[in-house]
């Protein structure tokens, strides 16, 4: 059980990271545009909705004034078969034949409607782009029950929930400040000196130094919970949880707030994995199973199945 001085520093730590994140994402949220084309966003699968200013015809904007394409795929342009007012006032819709591929932005190219050609970025709200990051880490790819990774202190630490939720809790700040540390070094160290190949054994260092601090400060505040981790809380130093985080952020070339999306979706998923697994496992251990499925055969076998359940995630979009 943490004492209150625990949870008063958990607190006091998790309240100092969501202010972070909240500054990150106000200092990274996009600005107003100026020109005629006053808002845009994705509405359906195959729609396009502009937002104009009252200078703007709507009824003199035809299909083939415009122009779109993918922004990574500047080859294939596409036309809308269809262009009519929205319901909203001074919104134009675009409606194309085939679904967009909203995962990525595309440029829209318009005529006609001021005196040079507009051009313009529409992709999804990063606000849902934020927490479609933190969705994907906790739900849809769990690193535990769809990647499989960091079975080692899984299986260790859930078999009591007391000790599964304060791993649980210290994987996560573990893996939060690692993953801030290492966005830092590889955006401002490694990647202006050419150095990405050495990412790999900087992310271990950091995530050595965190687990020594983290180590140093559960001995000292909660030394009840730190001899039940064992040798568990060693184990994080070269967990591939921990090491998948700021690879992740690294191969997908994250900013500051997505990395910390990430960790805290990665973090959140595998607390939520272990509080589940060690419910699970508590009550198996007074249930009549066979003698030769005690232990980690039905521990395996549960992990399949919550593994199977979280498959039922897949392909979940929220924004």
């Amino acid at each position: 059980m943490m004492n209150k001085k625990f949870r008063d520093i958990l607190i006091v730590v998790a309240a100092a990271f969501v202010i972070f994140a909240v500054v990150a994402v106000i200092m990274l949220w996009p600005a107003k545009s100026d020109g005629p084309i006053l808002k845009q966003s994705f509405e359906n699968a195959d729609e396009i909705v502009l937002t104009v200013d009252d200078s703007v015809a709507i009824g003199n904007i035809i299909p083939n004034d415009v122009s779109v394409f993918e922004q990574d795929d500047p080859d294939i342009q596409m036309h809308p078969v269809q262009v009519y007012a929205g319901k909203q006032k001074n919104t134009v819709v675009l409606k194309f034949q085939d679904p967009l591929n909203q995962a990525h932005p595309h440029i829209v190219n318009i005529e006609g409607i001021a005196k040079d050609p507009v051009s313009l970025t529409v992709e999804r709200s990063y606000w849902g782009y934020l927490v479609s990051i933190l969705i994907s880490a906790l739900l849809i790819n769990n690193y535990v029950f769809t990647k499989y990774l960091g079975l080692c202190v899984f299986f260790g630490t859930s078999r009591r929930k007391s000790t599964a939720t304060g791993m649980g809790i210290v994987f996560t700040i573990v893996m939060l400040v690692s993953a801030i540390l290492s966005w830092l070094f590889y955006k401002f160290i490694l990647v202006p000196f050419h150095l990405d190949f050495l990412q790999v054994v900087v992310f271990i260092g950091l995530v050595s130094l965190t687990v020594q601090a983290v180590d140093t400060i559960l001995r000292k505040v909660n030394p009840i919970l730190f001899k039940s981790f064992g040798v568990f809380l060693v184990l994080v130093i070269a967990n591939c949880i921990i090491i998948a985080v700021p690879l992740d952020m690294a191969s997908n070339h994250y900013n500051l707030a997505e990395t910390i999306m990430l960790a805290l979706g990665a973090g959140g998923g595998f607390l939520l994995a272990l509080y589940l697994m060690s419910n699970v496992r508590e009550r198996i251990e007074l249930a009549p199973i066979p003698e030769s499925f005690k232990g980690l055969p039905i521990a395996f076998m549960t992990a399949g199945q919550f593994a199977l359940a979280f498959l039922g995630f897949s392909g979940l979009q929220i924004f």
